[in-house]
């Protein structure tokens, strides 16, 4: 029998399992970011079922005159996915996988601010429209975490350089700015990242394995602010992270059949799946009547290039995700005291997290962010 595997790491054979981000870092279930509002700056967003009805607005910031809408969604597939992926991964109910991949923050609100502009790019303007945008409305929607998981154009060590100013700005009307540090492993910063007011996220792969003892860093960028301060503030989990496949997508419609092959018992029953879904894979009667090892080849080639998890959820990396895993961590914090200023949010996840043991203080901050103990701290 042909046996299908995924290309996630996992710990059993035949039993292939990725953990969820509150079991990776024990966060506890109960407290969910219920009643907290987290706006999310980013190049697109789909109203996934696992946002359900917390989605309070929409906003398309693509010119200077910002369309605003609290009942549809616009999205199309180039950039939706990214924002989609963000906002799931900290705030999905996990209504997709009978709650097994929800966020941190299964209940918060969430307002969605798109920010491709009309060629299709995201740059630092893009950017501050974003945050323009949050700093004149989150009094009205009640917004207290900005989660920012896109980069910016260029090094700057400007101190009064606009994207560091539009986050002082919403620091100061207390809210947390949370940013990526990017994905290059060199030591460089480009804002918002590099500003000293946001709490900036780098990664770790676990390995998907609860065992310190394999964890190591994830390639992030790193450095320092205009000001001195070391830059990742936390590092957060940063790949084989489950994510939704974007609805209507070719992929979604492939996956459909790819992800039962993972689950087959026998070839058999994989010659039954690839005749009903032949079509959609793209493959002829014959070759799905009488599979040959090719044909097998390029079924497994496909499960591996799309990092499917199951028919609806794939893995994914980053510190874009590992950032919304931060922000979720703080919307429990804020769920616990609403009290709290951006800058006590910030001490608490420092003086809380968990060093990564062989990584230099540069790359890794303070380390690892721990829920359970900074809601804790947070209580207090």
């Amino acid at each position: 029998m042909f046996v299908f595997s995924p290309n996630y790491p996992y710990q059993e054979p035949d039993n292939y399992a990725l953990l969820p981000i509150p079991e990776r870092l024990s966060a506890p279930s109960t407290i969910t970011g219920r009643n907290v509002v987290m706006a999310f700056i980013d190049s697109g967003f789909y109203p996934h079922p696992d946002l359900d009805n917390r989605i309070l607005a929409h906003i398309d910031v693509a010119t200077h005159q910002p369309v605003e809408s609290t009942q549809d969604v616009p999205h199309d597939h180039i950039y939706s996915w990214h924002g989609q992926m963000t906002s799931v991964v900290a705030a999905g109910s996990g209504l997709t996988s009978r709650g097994k991949y929800r966020g941190i923050a299964s209940a918060a609100k969430t307002v969605l601010v798109r920010i491709t502009n009309r060629r299709g790019q995201v740059k630092e303007q893009d950017i501050l429209r974003g945050l323009d945008w949050v700093i004149d409305n989150h009094r009205r929607f009640g917004i207290r975490i900005v989660n920012v998981s896109v980069g910016g154009d260029h090094e700057t060590s400007d101190p009064l350089h606009f994207l560091f100013r539009a986050i002082r700005k919403l620091t100061d009307a207390g809210i947390v700015v949370v940013t990526a540090a990017g994905n290059s492993s060199k030591p460089i910063l480009l804002p918002p990242a590099s500003s000293p007011d946001a709490i900036t996220v780098g990664g770790f792969d676990d390995r998907n394995t609860l065992d310190p003892s394999r964890w190591q860093v994830y390639h992030h960028s790193y450095g320092k602010t205009y000001d001195g301060q070391t830059k990742p503030d936390v590092i957060a989990p940063a790949t084989w992270i489950a994510s939704p496949i974007m609805p209507g997508s070719t992929m979604e419609k492939e996956s459909r059949w790819l992800a039962p092959l993972l689950r087959a018992p026998s070839d058999e029953a994989i010659r039954q799946i690839l005749w009903n879904g032949y079509a959609d894979l793209g493959f002829s009667r014959n070759q799905a009547e009488k599979p040959d090892l090719e044909v097998l080849m390029e079924l497994q080639k496909r499960l591996h290039a799309h990092k499917i998890i199951d028919e609806h959820h794939q893995h994914v990396d980053g510190t874009s995700v590992s950032t919304a895993i931060v922000s979720s961590v703080i919307a429990q914090m804020l769920e616990i005291n609403p009290s709290l200023t951006p800058v006590q949010v910030r001490n608490i996840l420092v003086s809380t997290a968990t060093r990564l043991v062989g990584v230099p203080t540069e790359q890794q901050g303070a380390g690892i962010v721990n829920p359970t103990i900074a809601i804790k701290m947070a209580a207090s």
